[in-house]
């Protein structure tokens, strides 16, 4: 048998995720219509994640404080490692863990969104944040590799790539990015036609999962919280980011 080439090899992993990874991105349009409905009505979305992680999540800032395609209103979103002075001095008085957790605390309010990124789900930094932010009233996702994994236990809903490989984990995780992104353009005239006064955002599940909760997971299964929503998992690891 011919070995396959370096490139063949990647394609091969990348096609062999591509469907179950479309049955996890079903949940961006909800993801979507959410956060719309979040930014129009003056909320916010903090990103986080390491490395990689870190350059995606500040794509997906800019997507929205800029554009994806067509011009709109900026959209307040912000990527928590971007701000370098901010990320050092907390590291150095408050240690690498909290690099992340104490801007939620500065920037985030009740119902503003944290969105964290890690293909292993197993990150401190990320993991001490998005207990934060249950404890500050944000709502958090996360763009993770396979389930279970400690980050996608604690977070509200969760986007699991179920590939073992974490370059293709952040190759649709930017892929997620954009969806998402487009999700959110689609449904922001609809949303801005709807009550300023609503008390119920639009695809907004009930209140999440206690912080004693764990979601039930299983080898192909699903993760689900008592917010209702669904996280398939996948089998395989993934080097921490």
């Amino acid at each position: 048998m011919t070995q396959l080439s370096t490139l063949d090899a990647h394609l091969s992993g990348l096609a062999a995720t591509l469907l179950p990874y479309r049955r996890q991105a079903e949940r961006l349009a909800d993801w979507g219509t959410e956060l719309a409905w979040t930014l129009a009505r003056g909320g916010r979305l903090l990103v986080a994640g390491n490395g990689g992680s870190a350059a995606e999540a500040q794509h997906l800032t800019a997507e929205l404080v800029g554009k994806l395609r067509d011009d709109r209103e900026p959209l307040s979103a912000i990527a928590l490692h971007a701000e370098t002075s901010a990320l050092t001095a907390i590291g150095n008085d408050y240690g690498y863990h909290e690099v992340f957790a104490r801007q939620v605390r500065a920037h985030g309010r009740p119902d503003d969104i944290l969105l964290l990124m890690s293909t292993s789900g197993t990150s401190t930094n990320l993991l001490t944040a998005a207990h934060t932010a249950r404890d500050t009233g944000l709502r958090c996702w996360a763009f993770t590799g396979p389930t279970p994994n400690p980050l996608a236990e604690l977070c509200h809903d969760v986007l699991a790539v179920p590939s073992p490989d974490s370059q293709v984990v952040q190759e649709l995780h930017l892929v997620s990015t954009h969806l998402l992104c487009e999700y959110v353009d689609q449904a922001l005239p609809l949303v801005r036609q709807l009550p300023t006064m609503s008390t119920r955002r639009p695809g907004r599940r009930p209140s999440p999962r206690g912080a004693g909760e764990t979601a039930r997971t299983g080898t192909g299964g699903t993760a689900r919280s008592a917010a209702g929503g669904t996280a398939r998992t996948g089998t395989g690891g993934t080097a921490a980011s």
